[in-house]
């Protein structure tokens, strides 16, 4: 079967008819704007061919992102936690300064005053046999340390230094039950020997008869006698006193007025030390039928 037209336009006619079309179309779109419907037609409908091809490299990008996000998030934690360490630790360090820093000041604002040189130590070790009151200083003969040195907390005798070595020195406490200490009543000046009484944390005033004038609440203090304390370190406070029947000598217990369980720094009395302490006022109340008028007049006679 031949062909109706047995020639074809040739191929610059028809690249003539072609640009001629595409000019048309282009001044038709661009000055009339003919198109304009027609246009956003076709973008509806290639809109989600578009999102489609663009969602692989959308993919990566997110995933690249997500990953760097997390790994500086994770950095960020890691530097957060390392941060929150160091100032936990920081704390820790700055409340126990706080409480060296309150028990300092209560051992500078203690109730008696050393005219001269004291020399404070902090307490090492503590000696773990329960019948032995001896803990460990952090200072010895390096730093002029003695046997038979006074030891005082804040508020009064804690014991006596009874070995020295070249750093250290071992104390043996008040309540240690070998040690003992005289002692005189701060009220009337009666003479008295405290015996320790091991764990309880009491002391015992012995060899005191029936008719001693020992009072609940009274001040004892050092009495010099024996040459290893001088006068008027406070020792204690009478907490209970007993006449049992039957006994000769009455049972007296005493609150030590130092904090053994609990003191960690400590005084040193060097040599020749004299103290000046300021008396409590007094426990007992005179009699309601004794007047000042009486006191006065008794005086002046």
């Amino acid at each position: 079967m031949k062909p109706l037209f047995a020639q074809t336009p040739s191929l610059s006619t028809r690249m003539f008819f072609a640009v001629v079309a595409s000019l048309t179309l282009y001044i038709m779109d661009d000055r009339l704007d003919y198109f304009g419907q027609v246009r956003s037609v076709l973008s509806s409908v290639v809109y989600p061919v578009q999102v489609t091809a663009t969602l692989p490299a959308d993919f990566a990008t997110w995933l690249s992102t997500f990953f760097q996000d997390r790994e500086q998030l994770q950095e960020r934690i890691t530097v957060l936690e390392a941060s929150q360490q160091l100032m936990s630790v920081r704390l820790q360090r700055l409340q126990a300064l706080e409480r060296e820093n309150l028990r300092l000041r209560e051992l500078l604002g203690s109730s008696f005053r050393l005219q001269e040189r004291i020399q404070v130590a902090e307490l090492l070790a503590v000696d773990s046999d329960p019948f032995s009151q001896q803990v460990i200083l952090d200072k010895g003969q390096r730093f002029g340390v003695y046997v038979g040195q006074p030891v005082l907390d804040a508020h009064g005798v804690m014991g006596q230094v009874s070995e020295v070595s070249l750093f250290s020195s071992r104390v043996v406490l008040l309540t240690d039950p070998n040690h003992s200490i005289p002692v005189q009543i701060n009220r009337n000046g009666l003479r008295g020997v405290v015996f320790g009484r091991g764990p309880s944390e009491q002391l015992k005033m012995d060899y005191m008869p029936h008719n001693a004038d020992v009072r609940v609440g009274d001040l004892v203090v050092t009495s010099g006698l024996g040459g290893v304390f001088p006068t008027g370190y406070p020792v204690g406070v009478v907490r209970e006193v007993r006449f049992p029947a039957g006994k000769p000598f009455a049972e007296i217990a005493i609150s030590p007025a130092a904090n053994l369980g609990t003191s960690r720094e400590v005084m040193l009395v060097l040599p020749g030390e004299r103290i000046e302490f300021d008396l409590p006022e007094p426990l007992v109340e005179l009699p309601e039928f004794l007047g000042i008028e009486e006191i006065e007049a008794g005086g002046a006679q």
